[in-house]
């Protein structure tokens, strides 16, 4: 099996290079509005957001940030196919905009924003990430009332494009694209703690960095696509969301407006072999764990042990064998090729790809 990947350095809000209705599935952390670190991001763009910050209105520069985004939804929807799925990972933010202090929800502005747009909003997903901090309120310290509580969380909003997309009956892709059980359980909970992920796939030394951990991206991309299938990110940065598409056998293209943040992607390509391989034997692992100590009926097809469910006999990993760049002047381009990961235990990878 072999996959191609590309990533454009551009505005998202003019993604010509996309056909209509060319993508199943959306997976981004788009620049969060008031978040200080993008305020000359958003103002390079539209003066008025500098202009706003500068006068203290803060609802002004808000809104005037927001509008940015707004043109890269309308695409986002241009591009989605029907039944398609966006997965949006957003925080709020708070601060103080000349002499007060308040909440920004920018995820409940993202909510307006989709729906507008004629997305569907299903279930989201609250993502805690804890702290250790023993001075993480907001605000007076321990003096009533003018201290703040202090975001720990932030949302991975999740919308659909009409109703849900078919498949022919017993497609082999969607089948072998299926979730364990006990995956099923953890990942489809509304509260995630992920945190951390493989730092052989890390980036280091980015002074603007914002990236989500590879794991989400990851869930996200086999919890709401099938192999095979083309993921897109308008805001793929380091390219994280490009790194989770290969490792779980989807196809990508991702959009950025600073291109040099692609030569990180190249950094962290360099073991994905090995890392693919890794990552197909632990959840390999973790499901014979599982299985011991709990019923499971069905038979798998293509490994050494029973699942859960009748859905899940012909799962199917793969695993990264190597990557090609093929890059232009107008994208960098990858192309993947995959083979199945044997059920020895081994995690190594079998066949031609």
């Amino acid at each position: 099996m072999r996959t191609e990947h590309v990533l454009r350095a551009g505005d998202a809000a003019s993604m010509d290079a996309l056909a209509d209705e060319s993508v199943e599935l959306v997976v981004t952390s788009p620049p969060y509005p008031m978040i200080d670190i993008w305020d000359d991001l958003f103002a390079a763009r539209d003066p008025s957001v500098r202009d706003a910050l500068d006068a203290g209105d803060g609802d002004a520069a808000f809104e005037a940030m927001h509008d940015q985004l707004d043109a890269v939804w309308d695409e986002v929807c241009r591009v989605l196919a029907p039944g398609g799925i966006v997965c949006v990972n957003v925080g709020d933010a708070t601060r103080s905009v000349g002499e007060e202090f308040q909440q920004f929800s920018n995820h409940a502005r993202v909510v307006t924003a989709l729906r507008e747009r004629g997305l569907t909003p299903l279930p989201d997903v609250l993502w805690r990430k804890p702290t250790n901090s023993l001075t993480k309120f907001m605000g007076s310290g321990t003096l009533p009332p003018n201290a703040y509580v202090t975001l720990e969380h932030e949302y991975v909003l999740v919308f659909r494009k009409g109703t849900p997309r078919s498949y022919e009956a017993g497609d082999d892709a969607r089948y072998e694209s299926a979730f364990f059980w006990e995956e099923r359980n953890e990942w489809f909970s509304d509260l995630w703690t992920v945190q951390g992920t493989d730092q052989t796939l890390a980036t280091e030394g980015r002074d603007r960095s914002a990236a989500f951990p590879l794991d989400v991206p990851l869930r996200l991309i086999r919890m709401f696509s099938v192999r095979g299938e083309t993921v897109l990110d308008p805001f793929v940065g380091t390219g994280t969301t490009t790194l989770a598409a290969m490792l779980a056998g989807r196809e990508s293209v991702g959009y950025d407006l600073d291109g040099d943040l692609f030569d990180a992607v190249d950094a962290r390509l360099e073991d994905l072999p090995a890392a693919s391989r890794r990552r197909a034997r632990d959840r390999l692992d973790r499901h014979r764990a599982f299985v011991a100590d709990h019923d499971a009926d069905y038979d798998a097809v293509h490994y050494d042990f029973p699942v859960v469910t009748n859905q899940e006999r012909r799962i199917r990993l793969y695993a990264v064998e190597s990557v090609a760049e093929t890059s232009t002047a107008a994208a960098r381009r990858y192309e993947l090729a995959h083979a199945p990961v044997d059920g020895a235990g081994d995690g190594e990878a079998t066949g031609d790809g």
